[in-house]
């Protein structure tokens, strides 16, 4: 779909990030790190998607959580939503992993490029 929707009709992915994915320092890095991902993340799906990355300090809380203008919702009505766009839930979750583990080799090497 080439047009972009009305920010109340975006789906908001709200992604919740292991500190630990960071390595042992993790806990240390986890909010700047949901910041780069977030900027980084804007740029996939925009025009249907809305990209929140959070830290997940609260291991009871979902990885991931779908929403359209604040309502949750559950796993069958956002595997609807991306339905209309040609999308698969799974797949979906599956290329966001597979982002979200090319945003952290990114960050990591740009961490430790700084610190050289």
């Amino acid at each position: 779909m080439s047009t972009e929707l009305p920010k109340e009709k975006k789906l908001t992915v709200l992604c919740r990030v292991e500190p630990g994915c960071l390595g042992p320092d993790g806990l240390d890095h986890i909010e700047s790190f949901c910041r780069f991902s977030h900027q980084e993340l804007k740029k996939i799906d925009s025009d249907f998607i809305k990209w929140l990355p959070l830290p997940r300090y609260d291991k009871s809380l979902a990885e991931m959580e779908y929403s359209v203008d604040s309502k949750l919702l559950s796993r069958e009505k956002a595997s609807q939503y991306l339905a209309y766009f040609k999308c698969e839930l799974d797949e979906f979750e599956e290329h966001f992993h597979d982002k979200l583990s090319t945003l952290i080799n990114d960050f990591l090497a740009k961490k430790k490029a700084t610190q050289s």
